[in-house]
């Protein structure tokens, strides 16, 4: 058997292996929200930049960092699953960071509200209450 063909049946037989394992994870569940259901007691638990944020949220802005409002993915699958757009991202700035830092909100088309300080890892439900007219 030659050098060239061995190395083509290695191809395939490797080919055919990640095929295998990628038509598999297709039919596997979808890893689960992993975002925490239970709310602050109240919205003081939150720190002053976090409050300030979710202020700018329901006033509409103005925000203070341009990708405020873009369009969240939530590829980590942290969040429960919905369309895209559904989810916009606002930063919440840090105290002595230079750059916009890990913390932000993320807000639902519903309404609902999720703060995280470790840039995405976890994510906390918060209900505050209407902060502005």
């Amino acid at each position: 058997m030659s050098r060239r063909m061995l190395v083509a049946i290695l191809i395939g037989i490797v080919a055919i292996a990640l095929l295998k394992q990628y038509a598999g994870t297709e039919n596997s569940p979808a890893p689960q929200p992993t975002a925490t259901a239970s709310a602050p007691s109240s919205i003081g638990s939150l720190p002053q930049e976090a409050v300030d944020t979710i202020a700018l949220i329901q006033s509409d802005g103005p925000f203070p960092y341009r990708q405020d409002g873009a369009v969240f993915m939530n590829r980590e699958r942290r969040l429960p699953a919905h369309g895209r757009g559904y989810w916009r991202e606002y930063t919440v700035t840090t105290p002595g960071e230079s750059d916009r830092g890990a913390r932000r909100i993320v807000h639902g088309e519903g309404d609902e509200y999720y703060y995280t300080d470790d840039h995405y890892g976890s994510f906390e439900r918060i209900h505050p209450p209407k902060l502005v007219k």
